[in-house]
């Protein structure tokens, strides 16, 4: 089925008359964005508890999901938020986390206070996991923190409980500062498994004071020590067991920022990269016996060109030049070299001097991040929500950057020509992905360091075709989390996605499969690999729609 409506039709009409003149002639057009947060009345800012007194947590606040927690059709929002320092508790409202509901008119509700989703007792929170742990159709949350991680359960009726006491999953070393989280099925058992990011050992008490007589700065993170991320094995019935040593991931300590699933060696069980912040990046290569090798190092994503670590942030992993087999990207601080990393089998290219990503991102500092097809032309660009860590000059405050995937080859910069609400200066931090208005464009919700958070609908007048494929697992988890989809169009092109909630740093994107198809009305043919090995084929597919897709009981 194909969702439109009179919200979608003049907000595109809107945004078609915003777009900036002189824009390249071709076949298809650029679209921007328009902030539509205004909208809604939305009380959430992301609040860091910034005093003057520069705690080292406080610039990765603001953890963003799109899912559906209600299973109406329409995506929601949640955000995660601060807490007061030194205290490290949310002393109030202005520290609460948020859930907003979809309406039909495309406003957004703050349903928070019922849904049980504030947080009053948890800590500062970063990043935000999405997934149906225990397949009863509903999407579950796992929320990271510095104090205690939360699980909580989607009760199905617009409610959630926390549940990780009883649950046996928010266990980790006393004060261990967790900030982000995947879930994927790594034995392939049908039960989703969870996979944390922790960066150190940290409290307000052991915090390290950096100060110089013009004030504090943030120390740097060479000052904290590493720890192991940590792995827990989903048994069922809600209960998980801590494999973090059994599987291999506590022999590879790290500082944890963004995580990204998929199989990168095609062999089909997922693995795990992880951005660490000035330590090498991780890669874990699943061993199909409940054992991962950390293989960053022999895989060449562990450094740069340099043999150096950068401040590496947030990351996602897709298939960013129809290959076949999934690429990696991770963006850093201002100056350093933004990652692309191009999967050749069983070793990774650093690619970011041939695809123009290393002088593009140069001036910039990035958070999260992510590969979006933004203009539906079959070809995913890179998304990047920026911002120093401080305010130390006048070009702290940073705009976000969109590059143009020009063919598999090579990026360029649209940002000047995504609009006035996309080039908003900031402190930019978590953003996710998904079609929140049903056109068939990705659109993006991104927060900002004490300000209001933007949700940037997209224009969606470029011209080209898409499809959007909802996979229900049964024999694999119903998420379909790993679930690998080959499409061919009708004129012979190959383009290749997965299913990844985990994106970019301390978000989560939605679970849907995104295509675009450029000037393409018709498929010839999907091939879906499920998690558990089954294969399936659909022929002679419809372009322009949203189409569910189950998978079937046997191969």
């Amino acid at each position: 089925m194909k969702l439109a409506g009179t919200f979608a039709a003049g907000l595109c009409a809107l945004l078609v008359a915003a777009l900036p003149p002189g824009k390249p002639a071709g076949p298809a057009k650029r679209p921007g964005f328009v902030d539509v947060a205004p909208r809604s009345r939305i009380a959430y800012k992301s609040n860091n508890s910034f005093t003057g007194r520069k705690y080292f947590p406080q610039p990765m606040c603001g953890g963003v999901a799109i899912f559906d927690f209600d299973n109406d059709g329409k995506l929601d929002i949640f955000f995660t938020n601060g807490a007061q320092l030194p205290d490290l508790k949310k002393t109030g409202p202005s520290y609460y986390n948020c859930l907003l509901r979809q309406n039909r008119n495309g406003t957004f509700e703050d349903v928070t206070a019922k849904a049980g989703l504030a947080g009053e007792r948890l800590g500062f929170n970063f990043g935000v996991a999405v997934g149906d742990y225990d397949n009863d159709g509903y999407e579950d949350l796992f929320l990271c923190g510095a104090g205690r991680n939360a699980l909580y359960h989607n009760n199905g009726d617009g409610t959630f409980t926390d549940v990780t006491e009883a649950s046996g999953i928010g266990g980790k070393p006393a004060n261990t500062l967790s900030v982000a989280a995947a879930w994927f099925d790594y034995d392939n058992d049908g039960l989703l498994d969870l996979v944390v990011s922790n960066y150190t050992i940290w409290t307000p008490q052991t915090d390290i004071r950096c100060a110089t007589d013009n004030g504090d700065y943030y120390c740097s993170p060479t000052r904290y020590r590493s720890v192991p991320h940590r792995l827990y094995h989903n048994l069922g019935h809600g209960q998980f067991a801590d494999v973090t040593e059994k599987s291999g991931f506590g022999a590879s300590p790290g500082k944890g920022m963004g995580i990204s699933i998929a199989d990168f060696n095609d062999d089909g069980w997922p693995d795990v990269f992880i951005a660490n912040d000035t330590v090498p990046n991780s890669l874990f290569i699943n061993r199909k016996d409940g054992s991962f090798d950390e293989k960053g190092l022999e895989w060449g994503v562990a450094y740069n060109d340099n043999a150096e670590a950068g401040s590496s942030m947030g990351s996602d992993a897709k298939d960013f030049d129809n290959d076949g087999k999934v690429d990696i990207f991770y963006n850093n601080l201002a100056g350093q070299v933004w990652g692309l990393l191009r999967n050749r089998g069983n070793l990774f290219d650093l690619y970011s001097d041939a695809s123009n990503i290393r002088k593009l991102s140069r001036p910039y500092s990035g958070w999260s991040n992510g590969f979006i097809d933004y203009n539906n032309d079959g070809w995913k660009d890179i998304y990047s929500s920026n911002g120093d860590i401080d305010p130390l000059n006048e070009n702290s405050p940073q705009h976000d950057t969109l590059f143009e995937n020009v063919d598999g080859k090579s990026f360029v910069d649209v940002s000047e020509e995504m609009g006035k609400d996309f080039l908003r200066k900031g402190y930019q931090r978590g953003s996710a992905f998904g079609d929140l208005n049903n056109d068939g464009s990705l659109d993006i919700v991104v927060t900002s360091l004490n300000e209001s958070p933007r949700i940037l609908m997209n224009a969606a007048d470029s011209g080209n075709h898409w499809l959007v494929l909802s996979l229900v697992g049964h024999k694999s988890a119903r998420d379909a989390i790993g679930a690998k989809v080959k499409l061919t169009t009708a004129s012979g092109r190959v383009l290749y996605n997965h299913v990844a909630i985990s994106a970019g740093f301390m978000s989560s994107s939605d679970k849907r499969v995104h295509f675009g198809l450029g000037q393409e009305s018709k498929i010839g043919s999907l091939e879906i690999r499920w998690p558990s090995g089954i294969v399936q084929a659909l022929k002679n597919v419809a372009a322009d729609q949203f189409l569910k897709i189950d998978e079937p009981q046997s191969k």
